[in-house]
């Protein structure tokens, strides 16, 4: 097997859970700690915050780090770049999903996936149309030809690039990893319709904080949200298809694991013990 871009594909491949996290997009400074922490994977966002395509552009380059390259040996990024994007499944605006893919990320996080139609349209919107007599063809892509920001940042040559820029795994050679997220009661409500359809959407991402706001109970993780979450896991289960959650935290990690999340995203941590420690020593304590 060819060695792979993607980390994240490759990690699922192997059985073994993903982690990573959200960023703000335009930080260069988190961009430099994010490509050498230990996450494998960073979801530049842009969906709560401006669509700004300069700020993706900007952490994706301070990503880059020719050291790291040189010492690996391969182009393959240590902390592979997502993005999510700011518009809903619904909205099925592909301009966005084009402009993303250009910038050169290697997955995206698609919000508010909640029927057949949604879904279908996330990969469209992500893949190229396929070459002639591809096993592969359906659903047909609709991403535009203008591959050359994206080659550059991903170290290729355009014709390699066309072999691996496909949605994975319904390309098994894909090294674009489309990201669903369930996150309403009409996206777990169809989730298994949508699976029967799309038997390799990608992951599928359980997000437990918009569910509980579609189900009224305004961000309380209460039992009824989380038998909603679990009934998502389940159907996930039952159709083979990886799952990820986006609110996993020292509280609930070795749940989230038990539930066979195979992504999961903790927040990045603020170190404050310099601060704690100087505040007690200057009689600051409150």
């Amino acid at each position: 097997m060819a060695v792979r871009l993607n980390k994240v594909i490759a990690l699922l491949q192997e059985g073994k859970v993903a982690f990573g996290t959200f960023l703000p997009a335009g930080s260069i400074p988190d961009a430099y700690w994010i490509a050498t922490s230990p996450y494998d994977f960073v979801v530049w966002e842009m969906e709560h915050n401006p669509y700004d395509v300069s700020d993706l552009r900007l952490s994706l380059q301070f990503m880059l780090n020719r050291k790291q390259i040189a010492e690996s040996g391969s182009v393959a990024p240590a902390v592979v770049p997502f993005v999510r994007i700011p518009i809903n499944g619904r909205e099925n605006n592909e301009w966005i999903v084009k402009q993303v893919l250009d910038c050169g990320v290697y997955g995206i996080v698609f919000p508010m996936i909640n029927t057949v139609e949604d879904a279908e349209h996330a990969l469209q919107a992500a893949r190229y149309p396929q070459a002639k007599g591809a096993a592969d063809a359906e659903p047909v892509g609709r991403r535009g030809h203008a591959p050359a920001n994206a080659v550059r940042y991903w170290g290729l040559t355009q014709p390699e690039y066309y072999e691996k820029a496909d949605v994975w795994p319904l390309d098994p050679n894909g090294e674009i990893l489309p990201i669903l997220q369930c996150e309403t009661q009409q996206g777990v409500s169809n989730l298994r319709q949508i699976l029967r359809k799309i038997p390799k959407p990608g992951v599928i991402l359980i997000s437990e904080s918009d569910l509980s706001v579609s189900l009224g109970y305004r961000g309380q993780f209460t039992p009824e949200v989380r038998a909603a979450v679990l009934e998502a896991v389940n159907i996930c289960k039952e159709f083979g298809v990886y799952y990820g959650s986006p609110q996993a935290n020292a509280q609930n990690m070795a749940e989230r694991i038990a539930d066979g999340f195979q992504l999961l995203m903790p927040a990045p941590g603020r170190d404050l013990s310099g601060l704690e420690i100087g505040r007690s020593l200057a009689g600051r304590v409150e």
